[in-house]
């Protein structure tokens, strides 16, 4: 049942997700639920960069599943996270490959303008965005969340307009959508945050236990 209404908020976020973009008077395609279900009947997650930091040749690898609206997504990035890239990404030992997971639109929106800055950026729009996660999404509001998330963005040198064609572009958020629904059902995503390590899932740790895990598992 978890699992279900995982997928469901995903595809419910392609929805909700399209009221920013009408709002602003751009035309989107007539149902946007029926691309998004239709990529996952079929087995084919759509091409979506994945995310990464570290070395090709890192001898283990840690898939991280998160939510951009998940307060312990906040956590680990905020405690954990550091440590580990410091000690374990920074230096070879891990490769690090960050999947969006989209339990509502606010955390489609804030993927989409992550994204917007290409992979040189993200990682840093994903730190400001989960440091600043309690206040841009305080209000509930939708058009405050939005120009909240717009602001972040651009401290970090974007503008208006690539802004503007980002959060317009539908078929982008109708792609993430369904590349996050391919993602949740073959690695059986159940909350946030998760990750694989060298294809081992495991529940949210602390760093001392990560620690344990990535030793053993280069040593081994």
């Amino acid at each position: 049942m978890l699992r279900r209404n995982l997928i469901a908020g995903g595809v419910a976020a392609v929805g909700l997700g399209a009221w920013w973009a009408t709002s602003r008077g751009t035309d989107l395609p007539a149902d946007p639920l029926m691309t998004a279900n239709a990529q996952t009947a079929s087995g084919d997650a759509p091409q979506i960069t994945d995310m990464v930091l570290g070395s090709v040749d890192a001898p283990v690898e840690i898939i991280e599943y998160a939510s951009f609206t998940c307060p312990h997504c906040a956590s680990f990035h905020a405690h954990t996270y550091p440590q580990l890239k410091a000690d374990y990404i920074d230096t070879g030992k891990v490769r690090f490959v960050y999947r969006e997971v989209y339990f509502d639109r606010f955390g489609l929106w804030a993927s989409m303008i992550a994204r917007c800055g290409g992979e040189m950026r993200f990682f840093g729009l994903a730190d400001l965005i989960y440091e600043r996660q309690r206040d841009w999404t305080a209000s509930g509001d939708p058009a405050v969340i939005v120009e909240e998330l717009r602001k972040l963005a651009k401290t970090a040198g974007l503008t208006d307009a690539m802004l503007d064609d980002c959060m317009n572009d539908a078929e982008m958020a109708q792609n993430l959508v369904g590349w996050y629904q391919a993602n949740a059902e073959r690695d059986d995503v159940r909350s946030t945050p998760s990750f694989l390590i060298n294809g081992e899932k495991y529940s949210n740790m602390s760093y001392a236990d990560f620690k344990a895990v990535l030793d053993e598992k280069i040593s081994g």
